[in-house]
């Protein structure tokens, strides 16, 4: 079996230091500070020798709601979660969050990236629901950007005139399996592909404007 390539520390000239992790949550509803986080999904994205973006790793993970979380039967009919089923093998948000963030700090270190960047498709609805669990759980060491993230949705419309995922993904060329959809492990890898494919096209622009580098300090926040 041939090694996972080691993460390359050029991916952090690409994006000024910060490194894009593809998040995904399943939810109770759509107010972040009061419907439980139900699911959530990370995919960590590596740069090849190319300088081209792939799918790494997947870590996902069912989450228990926090105590007096809403849940609105509309959305559970969505995403199909059943929170209390008795076979469901979910953990408190404090544990998810903490195996999660391990990961993307690990992968942080070895690109030599300063922060997280959440990419998400309508990725400030995800990164709501993160930053609220974070309150919540009184995690001090969030490794996400507090309020910028790349997003798919925009991303999908100019580059295909899509904004829908599924749309977007079959504009790209890419697969969308509905019965898989609604899964934040499905719709995180699905998500990771776009952003990557996008990113790539644009990859010949950007080294045609820059060198294939970047004069920006890493220091940079972005805004």
């Amino acid at each position: 079996m041939s090694e996972t390539p080691a993460a390359n520390p050029a991916i952090a000239k690409r994006f000024r230091g910060f490194l894009p992790v593809v998040v995904d949550v399943e939810t109770g509803g759509f107010n972040a500070a009061t419907d439980a986080l139900l699911e959530i999904a990370i995919v960590l994205v590596r740069m090849d020798d190319a300088g081209r973006l792939y799918r790494h790793e997947t870590a996902a993970y069912h989450v228990k709601p926090f105590e007096g979380a809403n849940m609105e039967p509309a959305s559970l009919e969505v995403n199909g979660i059943d929170p209390y089923h008795p076979l469901r093998p979910a953990l408190g948000e404090a544990d998810a969050l903490s195996r999660l963030f391990k990961e993307v700090r690990a992968e942080i270190r070895a690109t030599g990236c300063t922060k997280a960047v959440l990419v998400g498709h309508n990725a400030h609805f995800d990164l709501g629901f993160l930053n609220a669990a974070v309150q919540r759980t009184g995690i001090k060491r969030n490794p996400f950007h507090p309020f910028s993230a790349f997003d798919t949705a925009t991303l999908g419309g100019v580059a295909y005139g899509q904004t829908v995922l599924k749309r977007a993904l079959l504009a790209a060329g890419l697969s969308y399996d509905d019965a898989a959809a609604h899964s934040a492990r499905y719709d995180t890898e699905q998500t990771a592909d776009l952003f990557c494919q996008i990113v790539n096209q644009f990859q010949p622009i950007f080294e045609a404007a820059t060198g294939g580098t970047t004069d920006a300090s890493v220091t940079d926040v972005l805004s």
